[in-house]
């Protein structure tokens, strides 16, 4: 692992987190901002982030080709519960399938805090309101959600690219979190 790729990865590390954590703050979710992905310090995922960094995605991807799964992905999906893999379960109907449970709304929240976040991370000069949602997308057809938490989900996700971020940080905190578990 080299020291500069040590570096350049706490670096996209910190900003990330320090966006994450405005947003969230932006949304009544203080303790949420405050300790949102701890995980990535743990020596299991900061190895990986470092010995894969690459500045435009994920640290995760460049595991991925050379070993064909993360182990740093495992680690942090299994540890943080704004990631709709923490949530995939056996269906409880009995039929064995994977499927998507429901997420409690705070961490949907918070997962939406955490993909614009990221857009603005990578896509750095590029980004737009619409580039969380142009992301989302993209992957849509392959994510495992629960229809409530995709609709929630999704909605969020339009409205920043409709009407941006205040109005949409505003509702969320207002009207999707107020009285909500």
């Amino acid at each position: 692992m080299s020291v500069k790729k040590l570096f350049l990865h706490l670096k996209t590390v910190h900003t990330h987190r320090r966006l994450v954590r405005k947003n969230c703050f932006r949304m009544g979710l203080y303790w949420q901002g405050l300790t949102h992905d701890l995980s990535k310090y743990s020596w299991t995922e900061l190895r990986i982030g470092a010995k894969y960094f690459m500045p435009d995605q994920s640290p995760h991807n460049g595991e991925r080709r050379a070993y064909g799964y993360s182990s740093a992905w495992l680690h942090h999906k299994g540890r943080n519960k704004h990631h709709l893999e923490y949530w995939m379960d056996y269906d409880v109907r009995g039929d064995q399938h994977i499927a998507g449970m429901l997420m409690p709304k705070k961490y949907v929240a918070e997962m939406f805090a955490d993909r614009v976040a990221a857009s603005k991370v990578y896509k750095k000069e590029n980004y737009t309101d619409s580039s969380p949602l142009e992301y989302y997308m993209n992957k849509r057809d392959y994510h495992i959600l629960h229809p409530q938490t995709r609709a929630l989900l999704e909605e969020l996700l339009q409205m920043l690219a409709d009407e941006g971020e205040d109005k949409t940080f505003q509702y969320v905190r207002d009207c999707v979190l107020k009285n909500s578990k």
